[in-house]
């Protein structure tokens, strides 16, 4: 009897356990939200390039008569490039030697590693100088019209030899600069025999490492003098700061004439 009656006691705890676990409220699934997407940011489209359009109509020059520009849009051979504001302009380093020599900022960083690299070499320490920088389209046209006015050309297209007229100097543009020597050796300033000196020898070897190029090499197809001297940046590599500016402003130039030696 007392055996049945331990059994019974079990089968109701059984009992009462299975119905409390029945009456337990069910747990509440939970939910993995997947992570929203990153959001694409759209990027704004590159600005047009900076170059000036091609002129069409006749460009008056000098006083003495106009000149129409070819099918391309080059003027006596010279591309049209755009002026930067002299407020945009900043002094060029010191060690050039000319206090009115200004450039464009963005060239500035390079400019001071091409010094100190000449500075460092004992063949050509100290020599480097600016013969001329950042010019206006105004005193462009004193340049250009001074070897008309005073016969030492025979015409426009003799002067545009060695000359650019106004409005298409890549000197407008503050990203060139005419280089010098201190120890000239009988060799006078924007003289092909620049090439020659141990200043020349040293640009032509070393300045595309600091994003400069020769603009106006031997025997270029532009038909334009040659100028060991006139050197334009436009910096180390296509993403260097400020240099997608610089490129895009002597696109046309650089495509149809390229630099030599240049700059990838």
């Amino acid at each position: 009897m007392g055996l049945r009656l331990a059994w019974a006691r079990r089968l109701g705890e059984g009992a009462l356990l299975m119905a409390a676990a029945s009456c337990a409220p069910a747990p509440t699934p939970v939910t993995v939200a997947n992570p929203a997407p990153a959001p694409v940011i759209a990027l704004p489209a590159p600005p047009p390039p900076a170059m000036i359009a091609p002129r069409r109509a006749p460009v008056a020059l000098c006083g003495r008569g106009t000149v129409a520009p070819g099918a391309d849009g080059r003027l006596l051979n010279h591309f049209a490039y755009p002026e930067m504001p002299a407020s945009a302009l900043v002094p060029a380093p010191a060690a050039l030697g000319d206090d009115s020599c200004r450039v464009h900022p963005a060239m500035l960083g390079d400019l001071n590693r091409l010094i100190a690299a000449a500075d460092a070499d004992p063949a050509v320490r100290g020599q480097l100088r600016a013969v001329s920088c950042q010019r206006s389209v105004a005193f462009q046209a004193q340049t250009f019209c001074a070897g008309i006015l005073s016969g030492r050309s025979r015409g426009f297209a003799d002067r545009a030899w060695a000359s650019a007229p106004p409005g298409h100097s890549e000197h407008a543009t503050g990203y060139v600069i005419d280089f010098g020597t201190r120890d000239r050796r009988g060799c006078p300033d924007a003289d092909a025999c620049f090439a020659a000196t141990p200043m020349g020898k040293w640009l032509l070897a070393n300045a595309s490492k600091y994003g400069f190029e020769l603009s106006f090499p031997a025997g270029n197809q532009q038909r334009v003098k040659w100028e060991p001297w006139h050197w334009r940046w436009v910096g180390t590599a296509a993403t260097a700061p400020g240099a997608e500016a610089a490129r895009r402003t002597f696109t046309t130039a650089r495509d149809r004439f390229p630099a030599r030696p240049g700059v990838p």
